[in-house]
């Protein structure tokens, strides 16, 4: 895989691109750059809910779940994931040039929603915490279960 890297911290295979996946979820390291600041070089507010979603989709990535094949119904049927929920805590700021990490951690995996615990860091220290519930939609956006080997695939463990 081009791109693909060890993580410093476990040695674990992952792409530097798409982050890596965890014992207990997925890890996304990114840089704020200048498109991402208000006038005063702070992120801007709605920024953080693209690095989340990077996060994210960067977790199914890793799982081998594209959004492309979720809709073909490459998975049994087709079906995609939706934000229906999401409670941010913004803590601290980030600045241009910090190096984020965005960990994505499933609290809860139902058959028809997902129950996730995001937050944002910088060296360790915890600048935004988020509450995400997905629901699993149709391609005409109504509500329906989860195909069983979507459900089977995201309960699995990290390789190790």
């Amino acid at each position: 895989m081009i791109g693909q890297t060890k993580n410093p911290e476990d040695g674990q295979a992952g792409s530097d691109l798409a982050g890596w996946l965890t014992e207990d979820g997925h890890r996304l390291d990114l840089r704020v750059y200048f498109e991402d600041t208000d006038f005063s070089g702070v992120v801007y507010h709605a920024r953080y809910l693209n690095f989340l979603e990077r996060g994210r989709s960067d977790l199914l990535r890793l799982k081998g779940i594209g959004h492309r094949e979720l809709m073909s119904g490459a998975f049994g049927t087709p079906m995609a994931f939706a934000v229906r929920r999401m409670e941010l805590d913004f803590l601290r700021p980030a600045r241009i040039d910090d190096v984020l990490t965005v960990t994505t951690k499933t609290r809860q995996l139902g058959g028809a929603r997902i129950l996730l615990d995001q937050t944002i860091a910088r060296d360790g220290e915890l600048l935004l915490e988020a509450n995400v519930k997905v629901a699993v939609i149709s391609p005409e956006g109504k509500p329906m279960r989860m195909p069983a080997r979507v459900l089977e695939v995201l309960a699995a463990p990290a390789p190790a």
